[in-house]
């Protein structure tokens, strides 16, 4: 059997349900529900249960402490042709050095190398053909939309599930803590 994961830090209810009343006025906007509103670390892609197995040890061996974050601001990725709509994260250094131990431990697990730069975010919605004016309209309109700080205590290895038309499910696999 094949599994699609990532590593993420769970956004948790509380924070995530101001980000829903966000969701409207983008049209061709895919917006994500509050169960997976989340912080990703690292997206692994397909593997099948063996390889799973190996990355969850990897994983278990990240010792970072525990640490705040907070969702400041929006933004969007694909500059002229926009195909998500995101909140932007702020941290200490502590959220680099996760998403880095996330690296080591797929490397360490045998999968290829994430090439992207990493930027720490919470995907709101995707976007289908969105015309630019509106995502810049959103983005302003989201651009003083803050929450206060939340302590990370754990970060989590989700499986995703794809269905068409609707939003993925996410199911939590492992928790790894901090601290």
């Amino acid at each position: 059997m094949s599994l699609r994961l990532f590593a993420a830090i769970p956004v948790p209810e509380e924070i995530g349900r101001d980000y829903l009343r966000l969701q409207k006025g983008v049209p061709g906007a895919r917006w994500r529900p509050l169960e997976n509103f989340h912080i990703t670390l690292r997206f692994f892609g397909e593997m099948d249960e063996r390889q799973a197995e190996d990355l969850d040890a990897e994983l278990a061996h990240i010792a970072l402490p525990a640490f705040p974050v907070e969702l400041d601001g929006a933004d969007w990725f694909g500059k002229a042709d926009p195909h998500a709509l995101w909140m932007s994260v702020k941290a200490p250094d502590t959220l680099a050095r996760l998403n880095q131990g996330c690296e080591r431990a797929a490397r360490k697990a045998g999968l290829a190398p994430d090439t992207r730069k990493y930027t720490p975010h919470m995907t709101i919605a995707y976007l289908n053909k969105s015309p630019v004016e509106k995502v810049h309209r959103f983005v302003q309109r989201a651009a003083d939309v803050k929450t206060h700080p939340w302590q990370v205590t754990h970060f989590s290895l989700f499986a995703s599930w794809t269905h068409r038309g609707e939003a993925n499910i996410y199911e939590a696999l492992a928790d790894y803590p901090l601290g």
